[in-house]
């Protein structure tokens, strides 16, 4: 009683084509599905969604469901709504990260689909960097939990395979329904194989018919120079293993880089703050640098400010993809003492007699 309208769900018009309705679908499951959306209500929403889609993507239910509502579903499963645990969403799914989506415990299949080689979830984890080893590089060694073909079963999940006896092989049954509607058929994954259409003189015993079991495995990792924040590295065929022949899945590897104690990083530019005294910036000097690469003289002209710009070409981090670097940009900070001796402020009060106004001066005066 208390179900969202199929077509608010999706947020879709009532005339939506097929196509509206799939591309509203993918949206919602891409933000919602609980493997990437960690909220309390998440899951809820994408069954929501899945509901919906399963209605209103197949042509006979959605005109049941604008003749009736969700009645037509309520009379059908006695009071339970609408029952997709028969709908195969693979096709859906395929694409919205990698291949690794699932139906969320909500699959189930049309015939044959679940015969048809499936490529294993993607997996995803973060790894923390330090700055050095996001800009040149490094080497590491993770473990990761995944699924793995089991070993005893070669992934079959039992021994001695025969055609189902339930569903001679085809992997679902059909049924008829009558209701106060008038007649169903419903056609559900064979209970008995699981849509496979064989069974198993005997099931594994170490996978218990799961056909991979969990493992725990050490994984080298080599990160490339010049990853950062944000940035993802993809190592095929590293995540779960496919079902029925189909390949391994993809694992991403998300980086997180901490900061610097001096440097501040721009895309492949490298920024250093450089304190300098009142002398310094009157008079002019040069300065020891420190960068990726090593010291650099650098020589401060005469006159400077607070905020000037020097650029060291070629100083900063190297390209992910190109290979070329960018540059070290070192920003002038003009520091003025809080505290000086009686010899510092004598010299201070001397200087102070002399005209050291410009013409930025001038230009208040003239206005007072």
């Amino acid at each position: 009683m208390n179900k969202r309208d199929y077509y608010e769900v999706l947020g879709v018009s009532k005339d939506a084509s097929e196509a509206e309705i799939k591309s509203a679908f993918r949206k919602l499951a891409k933000k919602y599905h609980p493997d990437v959306n960690k909220e309390p209500d998440a899951a809820e929403k994408f069954k929501e969604a899945q509901e919906a889609y399963a209605v209103l993507s197949d042509e006979a239910k959605r005109r049941q469901y604008d003749q009736y509502g969700h009645a037509a579903f309520d009379q059908m499963n006695g009071g339970a709504g609408f029952d997709f645990s028969d709908f195969d969403f693979g096709d859906i799914f395929e694409g919205l990260f990698g291949s690794g989506f699932g139906n969320f415990g909500f699959g189930g299949s049309r015939r044959g689909s679940q015969n048809r080689a499936r490529k294993g979830a993607d997996k995803l984890i973060r790894m923390n960097l330090t700055f050095d080893e996001a800009v040149f590089g490094t080497k590491k060694t993770i473990k990761i939990d995944v699924n793995d073909i089991c070993s005893e079963c070669d992934g079959k999940g039992g021994k001695g395979e025969k055609k189902c006896s339930t569903c001679h092989g085809t992997g679902s049954v059909t049924t008829e329904q009558r209701t106060i509607l008038g007649s169903f058929m419903t056609k559900s994954t064979c209970p008995n194989c699981r849509g496979k259409g064989y069974t198993y003189d005997s099931t594994c015993s170490k996978c218990h018919g799961n056909g991979s079991v969990r493992v725990n495995k050490e994984i080298d990792v080599k990160i490339p120079a010049g990853v950062d924040t944000g940035n993802q590295l993809r190592l095929a065929g590293k995540g779960d293993s496919g079902s029925n022949g189909g390949p391994n899945g993809d694992l991403y590897i998300e980086f997180q880089v901490k900061d610097h104690p001096l440097f501040v990083r721009d895309e492949n530019d490298i920024y250093l703050e450089l304190p300098i005294t009142i002398t310094d910036a009157v008079l002019g000097c040069k300065k020891d640098i420190p960068t990726l690469y090593g010291n650099v003289k650098l020589v401060i002209p005469a006159g400077s400010q607070s905020g000037d710009k020097h650029r060291i070409k070629g100083k900063g981090v190297e390209d992910l993809h190109r290979g070329s670097k960018g540059n070290m940009y070192v920003v002038i900070k003009v520091v003025i003492p809080s505290k000086l001796d009686r010899n510092q402020k004598k010299l201070f009060e001397e200087l102070a007699l002399t005209n050291l106004e410009t013409s930025e001066f001038k230009k208040i005066k003239e206005y007072l």
